[in-house]
């Protein structure tokens, strides 16, 4: 069994090769079970959790471990997470693969796939809300998949923005770069937004966007908090990563169902339907789609079972 450290990861994938590997999965034929997240405590105002992630194809059987620690103190991160991958065929052990690393790939490439699968192939501007470790990985595949010119990134933390804004910038000269000081100014200029803060309260709303716009929401998984409104919602058309995880977890559905505003027949499908051909994508370019993702076991396995190949393609040259 091999060992596939964060750095293996990391020079083992590419865009757009991922997303076309995503793609392939979704597609096919897989098994993928609701994801457990299990607290660890019930103190009040503890968050600790332990979670597993399973899932399986014709070819791999793979299962994530993470745990969740949010109140950790500096220099311990609040999460760490491995992948265990064995062999469909016979059962064997195959890799323990970073979890982490690979969370971030398979993130971001959910995300640049629903962008492939729903945003309108002439996006050029792309608002990203969000500087956290994922931003880079965002921007990345996003730029693989959508000719963009312009890169707008909203925070809270100005030195973060920049940071990004420099760092994406030296890599990707092509794109302008630009701080957004409003979001619903921004929103305005948007082709494509994407979500992915820990925000407890609303940032998006239904009014502020534009007709013809993509909206992919990641980075709420609180079925008590959401990053938009429910204006957005019903405008939308909206498709979800899963209807098992999301309909558990996913805030900006949940709390306009509990509303009475929104209803589980109203999603048009989830990403596997999408990829499969089992339903369209935007009605016309005048739509605004909003795709909610909370994460998949199905993502891990791909992304994970790329790495493995890569390894194994190396190390038999």
């Amino acid at each position: 069994m091999e060992l596939l450290t964060a750095d293996q990861v990391h020079a083992a994938l590419e865009w757009p090769d991922l997303l076309d590997r995503l793609y392939a999965a979704y597609a096919g034929d897989f098994t993928m079970p609701q994801r457990q997240v299990m607290r660890l405590t019930e103190e009040a105002g503890n968050h600790d959790a332990f979670a597993l992630l399973p899932a399986w194809n014709g070819e791999v059987i793979s299962v994530k471990a993470f745990t969740y620690f949010p109140e950790n103190p500096p220099p311990h991160a609040a999460l760490h997470a491995q992948i265990l991958m064995f062999d469909r065929q016979h059962g064997q052990p195959l890799a323990l693969v970073d979890g982490i690393s690979v969370t971030w790939w398979r993130t971001a490439g959910i995300s640049a796939l629903a962008s492939r699968l729903l945003s309108r192939e002439d996006s050029k501007t792309l608002l990203l809300l969000g500087t956290g470790k994922l931003a880079p990985f965002l921007i990345r595949a996003h730029a693989a998949v959508r000719p963009l010119k312009r890169v707008l990134v909203w925070g809270r933390n100005a030195e973060k923005v920049a940071a990004v804004l420099a760092r994406m910038s030296g890599e990707l000269p092509g794109i302008s770069f630009e701080a957004a000081e409003s979001v619903e100014a921004a929103c305005g200029e948007a082709d494509v937004i994407v979500g992915a803060t820990g925000s407890h309260e609303i940032l998006l709303r239904g009014d502020w966007v534009r007709p013809g716009t993509h909206v992919d929401l990641l980075g709420n998984h609180h079925a008590d908090h959401r990053e938009c409104d429910t204006a957005l919602v019903t405008r939308a058309e909206v498709y979800v990563d899963t209807f098992l995880n999301c309909l558990k977890e996913a805030g900006e559905i949940l709390i306009p169902m509990a509303e009475g505003a929104f209803s589980r027949e109203e999603i048009r499908g989830e990403l596997a339907d999408l990829c499969a051909g089992r339903v369209p994508g935007r009605s016309g370019p005048e739509a605004v789609t909003l795709f909610k993702s909370v994460g998949a076991a199905l993502g891990d396995l791909a992304t994970a079972h790329g790495v493995w190949q890569a390894s194994r393609a190396r190390n038999f040259r």
